[in-house]
């Protein structure tokens, strides 16, 4: 058992050069075969003195190769992403790989009990606290370790998301910025490989505490993914994730080019722009959409409109576009709240892609 009292950051890529932890796991991240186990968070709650948080951790290690780190629900209300690493876990053999597979399928595991985005135990989003802190809350705890831990082995980083349980959002890979061009190039390379019917250039409004944006930091290669959403599992998305995947492994060459699925000849590639690219409710009540998903829309045209239920007598709000694309998101639930994101659109990436 790998104790982390005193944690080094590694490869001094991230970090401060210590931070202490009191996580510990079962796995031995240099053995190679497969391990199935966890890592464990020690927690003292109401109703267990001595127990821990066990989230998911397997390694999957043959021969010589990059390391991958997999990471499944970020978010415990977006499946496509944990289903396809859960098969993996159990399905692939060692040795058709070259490399090690470090597979976190469900990383924020309170929220994926409970099916919820954010933790019910501290109520935090786990794609906001990066870099963690190992003497913080449940959700600050488990970034940390990714952070300290897991980062500074890696040389990829796949995170695999969907719309969750407020957004129904097109199936899509996700290219996280990178501020040097050759990584850049070695992300959307990689992004490009998974070969979702869309790729899609997003910042997060320069949000610096997501995991991607985390392992960009790192210097890793990294791949995102929105596989659909609505709080379902979309067959279709899961059958574009488990291919992407796959492809994306075969591209950094831990699984040989055979695993990799036909490229699409012309890749549609798409950018979230900024703040004009989010539709966002300005008043309380219910969202009606003027538009599907996929469809053009130009900035200043009407998007949808709130209706007040509890006033029929008022008219509905009329809201607009910011910016010139395509409808890539629409929000889930009817109701709606101000300050809630109702439609995303994504413009024609403006970057070069040589």
């Amino acid at each position: 058992m790998e104790s982390i009292e005193t944690v080094a950051v590694g490869s001094g890529r991230v970090g401060p050069a210590e931070r202490r932890s009191t996580a510990f796991t079962d796995i031995d991240f240099d053995k190679p075969g497969r391990q199935v186990g966890f890592f464990h968070i020690p927690q003292s709650p109401d109703d267990d003195a001595w127990g821990t948080v066990r989230i998911p951790l397997a390694v999957i290690a043959n021969g010589t190769g990059p390391t991958v780190i997999l990471e499944g629900g970020n978010h415990g209300d977006e499946y496509e992403g944990p289903i396809a690493l859960g098969e993996i876990i159990r399905d692939l053999d060692p040795g058709t790989i070259q490399g090690r597979l470090i597979l976190i399928p469900a990383i924020n595991l309170p929220a994926v009990v409970a099916g919820k985005r954010t933790s019910p135990v501290d109520g935090l989003n786990f794609n906001r606290t990066f870099p963690g802190d190992p003497a913080g809350t449940i959700t600050r705890q488990i970034s940390a370790y990714v952070q300290d831990v897991l980062l500074p082995r890696g040389d990829a980083f796949l995170d695999l998301h969907s719309g969750g349980s407020s957004l129904d959002i097109l199936p899509s890979a996700i290219v996280e910025p990178a501020a040097d061009p050759a990584h850049l190039r070695r992300n959307i390379d990689a992004v490009l490989a998974f070969d979702a019917p869309i790729t899609v250039v997003v910042d997060n409004l320069g949000e610096p505490r997501t995991a991607t944006a985390a392992a960009v930091a790192a210097g890793l290669t990294v791949v995102g993914t929105e596989m659909a959403g609505a709080g379902t599992v979309s067959l279709d998305a899961l059958d574009i994730c488990r291919r992407g995947v796959r492809s994306v492994l075969a591209h950094l060459g831990v699984l040989d080019a055979s695993f990799a699925a036909p490229r699409r000849p012309d890749p549609k590639v798409y950018e979230v722009a900024g703040a004009a690219s989010y539709v966002l409710a300005g008043d309380d009540g219910v969202f009606e959409p003027y538009h599907r998903n996929g469809a053009e829309v130009r900035a200043g045209q009407p998007a949808g409109r709130i209706h007040f239920l509890h006033d029929p007598g008022r008219a509905p709000a009329e809201l607009r576009t910011g910016a010139d694309g395509i409808v890539y998101a629409r929000r889930q639930p009817g109701r709606v709240r101000p300050g809630n994101c109702c439609l995303v659109v994504a413009s024609p990436y403006r970057g070069s892609l040589g």
